[in-house]
């Protein structure tokens, strides 16, 4: 796009300040740090809800009070037609004209890198980092023609289309498998009655448990483009597999961590934290950090079998992992002593065989989505060229 001059952001837009006065929402929303719209957690038993700010379609809502402490901006544009609620402490708006702003456009900008790590200097001295309405309005952005506008926003819902129906292709596929793994090893099977050939075991039986670890601060060589290193962020992007990460190791971290080298198909548990649980299959060698324990499958038909053993014990994880501390962990001892069943190899291998079209198109999916992701950050970064 050619240079456009930058305009201050508060001669187009107006604060919006409509109070669910009928209470005819009840439901109170949040902001989640991709800025969507999500359903609220806190406890509001015997809030006044009246007092809850109204946002309706196409318009903004934020959250000012944390952005030094989050390093962004909670930010999120209302698409749908049902009004929803949110805090009485959001700052809501609009934008005053559409055809000269496209609030799609102004959405676009918000979701820049660049915009949050400009908004953390305009933060003020509070030990939460919060940012005052007036510095919000007094930021600035790049306004092309209208035209121009329809232009950018169109190339990049293109991208979020494809983004979405990937991912509902994935998660019909997925829905598929898991239909497949309830119907063979979980409906009407009694772990207190097994079938012939059909035993209790222990995770530690179906392959070597591995704890990742985090190079020392004192070696920053060991950053490179070598091999991924997985760390429980990176599961935000995952589905069934780990692919990619944030960070990467180099030649001299890899050599250095060998031991904790995850081959293809190894089942990676989150075991520390809040972020417990979570489950996701290498679809290649990989590092993680010390928050997670990881199997090294003797076989690699166990690999699918794990995956949904362990990704259904979710809660019962965390429940064993939680004990009498305040912080969810599951040690590797404790991790590789986990009672589940264990079936026939042949049966295993059978299932597994059955998931061979599923896995490959949702991998070759999720990697796309990477790459249309990374279209999408480009497309946002040359909007402020």
């Amino acid at each position: 796009m050619s240079k456009a001059e930058y305009k201050r952001l508060g001669d187009y837009i107006r604060e919006v300040n409509v109070r669910n006065r009928e209470l005819k929402v009840t439901n109170p929303s949040g902001i989640n740090i991709d800025k969507h719209f999500m359903p609220s957690v806190a406890n509001v038993i015997g809030t006044d809800l009246s007092a809850y700010k109204l946002v309706s379609k196409i318009q903004f809502a934020c959250n000012l009070m944390h952005v030094g402490r989050d390093e962004k901006i909670p930010m999120a544009m209302l698409m749908g037609d049902k009004p929803i609620i949110v805090s009485p402490a959001y700052f809501v708006f609009e934008v005053i004209e559409t055809s000269v702003l496209l609030p799609e456009y102004l959405m676009m900008w918000f979701r820049r890198k660049e915009f949050d790590r400009n908004a953390w200097f305009y933060t003020d001295a509070d030990v939460r980092g919060g940012m005052s309405k007036e510095a919000l309005l007094d930021m600035r952005l790049p306004i092309p023609s209208i035209t121009r506008q329809r232009e950018i926003v169109s190339e990049y819902e293109t991208l979020t289309n494809r983004i979405r129906l990937n991912n509902q292709m994935i998660q019909n596929l997925e829905a598929t498998a898991q239909a497949l793994y309830r119907k063979t090893f979980v409906d009407n099977i009694d772990k207190e009655n097994l079938p012939e050939g059909w035993r209790m075991g222990t995770l530690g039986e179906f392959g070597e448990v591995i704890t990742g670890k985090t190079p020392s601060s004192d070696n920053p060589e060991d950053f490179g483009s070598e091999m991924p290193f997985v760390t429980p962020g990176d599961f935000a992007r995952y589905y069934k597999f780990a692919i990619g990460a944030e960070r990467e190791l180099s030649e001299i971290g890899v050599k250095r961590l060998k031991g904790k080298v995850l081959p293809k198909g190894s089942v990676i548990v989150t075991c520390i934290g809040s972020d417990m649980g979570k489950v996701a299959i290498a679809s290649e060698e990989c590092i993680t950090n010390q928050q997670m324990n990881s199997i090294r499958v003797n076989r690699r038909e166990y690999s699918d079998y794990l995956f949904y053993v362990l990704s259904f014990m979710s809660e019962e994880l965390k429940a064993m992992a939680l004990g009498s501390s305040t912080m969810p962990l599951l040690n590797k001892s404790d991790f590789e002593r986990i009672g589940v069943i264990f079936p026939p190899n042949d049966l295993l291998a059978e299932f597994s065989q059955l998931l061979i079209t599923c896995n490959e198109t949702t991998i070759i999916k999720q990697k796309e989505n990477i790459k249309l992701t990374e279209l999408q950050s480009l497309l946002l970064a040359k909007m402020g060229q």
